[in-house]
């Protein structure tokens, strides 16, 4: 059995924790996951097993979607809900919704962003929320993310209170973090802020609404999205016999491509057998990224 399994994540668990349960359900090693979401986090999280594990890197580099609720009033730290809280503002506050919206198209756009200190970004070989369990601090460099979209969902037309809560949606690149986000939106306002609530929406051409519970899958109940169609994004191409033959010794291939892209080799069955990439060295020529054939 191989494909894409939509997981919805369940809240109070870790994505490694959903991938030894995938395990454990389909009596399989070879899985994975793409894009790690935080223990707090639901919503879509796919699920790469047994073959579909050897595309996994060509498709963790996609753009996601989701639906963050942000609380003003406090910060915490860890950014989220969980946190012990960092800095109160008791203050009534009264944000416009006019206000609020003009804070929100500022992030739009590339920008730099620097990850939380309780995060999975790895610094000289270890993740930075295993120096936090140290109690060691770390630079964190700022990444290059870019955010797409944001979009108010909250309808009031003054937000007041000595806590507000609102909800936005987020189109953005790998590697941002909303909880980031949130508290950087709370400081363009002028208060301590943190990210209340997050579903992912969608992950790549992956939405929420194609995604099965545990329960779903543990009844059976649940289709894997096949490698042919998990990558129909990239350029593909049915492999004549002499190509097969290329491929499975992993030669490389005379191919003419008007632009640098990755090329999905196929058979009739509609099973892939090898990921190639153009040779900047030799133009006309494409070789091998990955090859998954199989007799």
């Amino acid at each position: 059995m191989d494909g894409i399994l939509l997981l919805n994540k369940p809240q109070n668990m870790t994505s490694h924790d959903c991938v030894n349960k995938v395990r454990k359900i389909f009596k399989t090693k070879k899985v994975g996951h793409l894009g790690t979401l935080d223990p707090d986090v639901t919503g879509v999280l796919p699920i790469a097993i047994n073959r579909a594990t050897k595309i996994i890197q060509f498709l963790d580099q996609a753009n996601k979607e989701y639906l963050a609720e942000v609380k003003i009033g406090f910060s915490t730290a860890t950014e989220d809900a969980s946190g012990e809280v960092l800095e109160y503002d008791n203050s009534i506050k009264s944000i416009s919704n006019q206000q609020l919206n003009v804070v929100l198209q500022s992030f739009i756009g590339k920008q730099k962003q620097t990850p939380p200190l309780i995060s999975a970004v790895k610094v000289q070989g270890k993740r930075l929320y295993e120096y936090a369990r140290e109690n060691k601090i770390v630079e964190r460099l700022p990444r290059d993310i870019e955010i797409f979209d944001i979009e108010l969902l909250s309808e009031a037309g003054d937000f007041v209170g000595q806590e507000i809560t609102f909800i936005i949606t987020v189109k953005c690149s790998k590697g941002t973090y909303i909880r980031t986000l949130a508290t950087d939106i709370g400081k363009s306002l002028g208060y301590p802020a943190h990210l209340n609530k997050l579903i992912r929406l969608k992950s790549g051409k992956f939405p929420l609404n194609q995604s099965y519970t545990f329960t779903d899958i543990e009844k059976g109940n649940f289709e894997l999205i096949s490698l042919y169609d998990a990558l129909e994004s990239y350029h593909r191409v049915l492999a004549s016999d002499q190509m097969k033959a290329d491929i499975k010794h992993g030669k490389k291939i005379s191919y003419q491509l008007n632009k640098f892209t990755l090329i999905v080799f196929y058979d009739i069955f509609k099973q892939v057998l090898a990921v190639y990439e153009p040779d900047k060295n030799n133009q006309g020529l494409i070789k091998p990224v990955r090859v998954l054939f199989s007799e």
